[in-house]
C-alpha cells in the first residue's frame, strides 16, 4: 500500500539473481558485434578443452555409438541454441524493448536453482580450465625431458606449481571490465585452439599410417566387469555432454550483436556456423584418436603422451592449449562476475563499496577504471577455483561432473520453458505485465526498456 514493499516482494527480490537494466552502465554500451565474432565468442567457449578428451570419449563408446553421440549432442545444443536465441529480447524476439542479458535473466521461475546450477558449471569450467592448463604445461617439460632422455626415463613432474602461476595470471585478467571487452581473447584462443586441434588431428592421422591398419572396435574398450563398463560408458556420454553446450554464454554473445539485422537471426546464423564447425574438429578428433591408439587411447591425446615426436610440435600445441584456456577462462569467467556483481549491486544499491570506482593511469596503457568490490571479489573467485584444481586435477572425471550438471536445465529444461514462456506472452495468454499482484521473474514492469537499438 501506497508505495511500500511487502515482504514477500522483497524476499523474491533478494532472491533473485536478476538485476535491474541499469541506463547507465549497459543500455548505453555501443553494441558492435556481427556474426563473425559471434562464432568468434562461441568457438571460444566450446571448440577447446572439451575436445582433447573426444577420443578417450569414442574409445569408451566404439566406433557406431561414439561418433553418433557426438552428432546426436551437437544437434542437440543447436536446437537449444535456436530456442534460447528467440527469447534474448522481450517480449518480442526481434523488437521487444526488453533484454535478457544472461541465462539467468531469462529463465522464468526457480531462479534460485538455475542461478545455482549456472554459478556452479561456470566455476566447475574455471577448475577445469586451470586442471588442464597446468597439465599442458607439465606435458612440455615431460615432452622435452623424453626428448633428451629417451621415452622410458623417469620424467614424472607435479603440476601444482603450473596451476598456481595460471591463477595467478587470471588474477590480473580478471579485471577486464565485462564480456565486450573479450573479443581480442576470442580471436586469439581461436586461433590457437585451431592449432592444437589440426596438430593433434595430424599427429593422429599419421601414427594411423604408420600402423599400417585402424584399431577400435565396434563396442569400444572392455571393462573388466559390467559395472566398470557401464562407468565407462557414462563418463564418456557426460564428456561428450561437457563438450557441446555453450547456452550459460549465449546471452552475453547476443548482447554484443549489432541490429540491424535483427540479433536473433544474426545469433541463429552464428550458432549454425560454429555448431557445424565444432562437429565436424569433434568427429574427425575423436576418431582420429581412437583409430590411432585404440584400446590404449589416452584421456588426453597431447598430455597423456601417446605422441612423443616430433617433441618440439607436441610443445607447440601444448602451448597453444594453455594460451586457449586463458581465453576460455575469461568468456565463461566474464559471464559469471557480471551476473554475481549484478547481484550484490541490486541487493544493495547505496554501497560505495558497489558503486564507486577508481581511475588508474599504467605506463603506455590507458586510462583504466577499478572498483575495490569488483578487484577483491574476482581475486578471490580466481584464488579458490585454482586452489580447488589444485586439490582435484582429474580431468575426466571432472568434466564428466561439470558435464552432467550442466546438460539438463542448460540445453533440455531451460531452453524449452523459456521459449514457451516466451511465446505465451506474445499471444497475451499471461498476464505478466498488467498482473501487479503476481512477483517474481514474470513481472518485468521494474525494468527500463533499452535506449539503443
Amino acid at each position: 500500500m501506497g508505495g511500500e514493499v511487502t515482504e514477500e516482494e522483497n524476499a523474491d527480490l533478494n532472491a533473485s539473481l536478476i538485476r535491474r537494466d541499469d541506463a547507465s552502465e549497459v543500455n548505453l554500451l555501443e553494441r558492435t558485434g556481427t556474426t563473425w565474432t559471434a562464432v568468434a565468442h562461441i568457438l571460444t567457449g566450446v571448440a577447446g578443452v572439451g575436445v582433447l578428451s573426444l577420443a578417450w570419449s569414442v574409445a569408451q563408446l566404439g566406433w557406431i555409438l561414439g561418433p553418433l553421440c557426438i552428432i546426436i549432442f551437437a544437434a542437440m545444443t543447436l536446437f537449444s541454441t535456436f530456442l534460447l536465441a528467440e527469447c534474448y529480447r522481450h517480449p518480442d524476439p526481434e523488437h521487444g524493448p526488453l533484454r535478457n542479458r544472461s541465462f539467468m535473466e531469462a529463465s522464468d521461475k526457480h531462479q534460485a536453482i538455475f542461478g545455482f546450477l549456472v554459478q556452479f558449471t561456470i566455476f566447475g569450467l574455471t577448475v577445469v580450465f586451470t586442471s588442464t592448463a597446468g597439465s599442458s604445461l607439465r606435458a612440455i617439460q615431460q615432452s622435452n625431458c623424453y626428448h633428451k632422455y629417451g621415452h622410458d626415463a623417469p620424467c614424472q613432474y607435479g603440476d601444482n606449481l603450473y596451476m598456481t602461476l595460471f591463477g595467478f595470471v587470471h588474477i590480473f585478467l580478471s579485471q577486464i571490465p565485462n564480456f565486450h571487452s573479450t573479443i581480442w581473447i576470442s580471436i586469439t584462443s581461436l586461433v590457437t585452439s585451431s592449432c592444437f586441434s589440426f596438430i593433434g588431428i595430424g599427429l593422429g592421422l599419421a601414427k594411423v599410417i604408420g600402423n599400417g591398419t585402424v584399431k577400435g572396435s565396434i563396442t569400444g574398450v572392455p571393462g573388466s566387469d559390467s559395472a566398470r563398463k557401464t562407468f565407462l560408458v557414462f563418463t564418456a556420454l557426460a564428456d561428450i555432454a561437457f563438450a557441446t553446450p555453450f547456452a550459460i554464454i549465449l546471452f552475453e554473445i547476443e548482447d554484443t550483436l549489432k541490429s540491424p539485422p535483427p540479433v536473433n537471426k544474426t545469433m541463429k546464423v552464428a550458432s549454425t556456423v560454429a555448431v557445424s564447425i565444432i562437429t565436424l574438429f569433434y568427429l574427425t578428433y575423436g576418431c582420429i584418436g581412437y583409430a590411432a591408439f585404440g584400446e590404449s587411447t589416452p584421456e588426453n591425446l597431447l598430455t597423456g603422451f601417446g605422441f612423443y615426436e616430433p617433441y618440439w610440435l607436441v610443445d607447440f600445441a601444448n602451448a597453444c592449449v594453455v594460451i586457449y584456456l586463458m581465453g576460455a577462462y575469461q568468456i565463461y569467467g566474464q559471464a559469471g562476475f557480471s551476473t554475481l556483481e549484478r547481484w550484490f549491486r541490486e541487493r544493495f544499491p547505496e554501497s560505495r563499496l558497489l558503486n564507486k570506482s577508481y581511475s588508474f593511469k599504467f605506463p603506455l596503457l590507458p586510462t583504466t577504471q577499478m572498483n575495490l568490490f569488483r578487484t577483491c571479489f574476482r581475486t578471490f573467485y580466481v584464488v579458490i577455483a585454482t586452489l580447488i584444481a589444485v586439490i582435484f586435477p582429474y580431468f575426466t572425471s571432472v568434466i564428466g561432473v561439470v558435464g552432467t550438471v550442466i546438460f539438463w536445465p542448460s540445453v533440455v529444461y531451460g531452453p524449452v520453458r523459456m521459449y514457451l514462456v516466451q511465446r505465451e506472452e506474445q499471444r497475451g495468454t499471461v498476464p505478466v505485465l498488467s498482473d501487479p499482484d503476481r512477483p517474481g521473474r514474470f513481472d518485468r514492469s521494474d525494468r527500463k526498456p533499452d535506449l539503443c537499438p
